[in-house]
């Protein structure tokens, strides 16, 4: 299957210019769905022996919680300020037009473990680069990063140098 098809380009969202990538047709179709992630599944168990996936807000969540349940993992978010209702541990990261926060508990990542952040899309590395940071205040060590959709053409990979990148879909 061409998963690459089975994707919406909307034009101008959420401001001109922009070419904005819609996973929504992927989730909607039973046999792309399953098949996108037993592609993300084969990439991550690719990336060596792990302990946990992480996968932050909110798309992070759709395809990291079901990779973890299907390679027998736990799973961590990470989420936005005030979020989560335990003690977390914070970072801030620049968005085009300001800054926003992201968390995790502070009791997420033990000290060694292995773990593989899984996200829908990377862009300019950004974000990913921000949860890296959270994962490697708390102990843990990123063995990988699994995105479904990679938009080459914006270089995040060069954010991430030294660390395995993988992605099913690129542009």
């Amino acid at each position: 299957m061409n998963l690459k098809d089975k994707l919406r380009h909307v034009m101008d969202f959420p401001k001109e210019g922009i070419d904005f990538i819609d996973i929504t047709t992927v989730l909607q179709d039973a046999e792309a769905f399953r098949e996108t992630l037993e592609s993300m599944k084969e990439k991550a168990v690719g990336l060596g022996d792990f302990d946990m996936i992480v996968g932050p807000e909110s798309r992070g969540f759709v395809f990291g919680a079901p990779l973890a349940y299907m390679t027998g993992k736990g799973f961590v978010p990470i989420r936005k300020k005030g979020k989560l209702p335990y003690k977390t541990i914070s970072v801030e990261y620049q968005l085009e037009y300001g800054s926003d926060v992201l968390e995790m508990h502070e009791d997420a990542i033990k000290p060694g473990q292995r773990v593989i952040i899984v996200d829908d899309l990377l862009a300019t590395g950004g974000t990913t680069e921000s949860n890296i940071k959270l994962v490697e205040r708390l102990g843990g060590k990123v063995i990988g990063l699994v995105f479904f959709v990679e938009l080459t053409y914006l270089k995040g990979r060069e954010k991430l140098k030294g660390y395995n990148v993988e992605s099913v879909v690129q542009f």
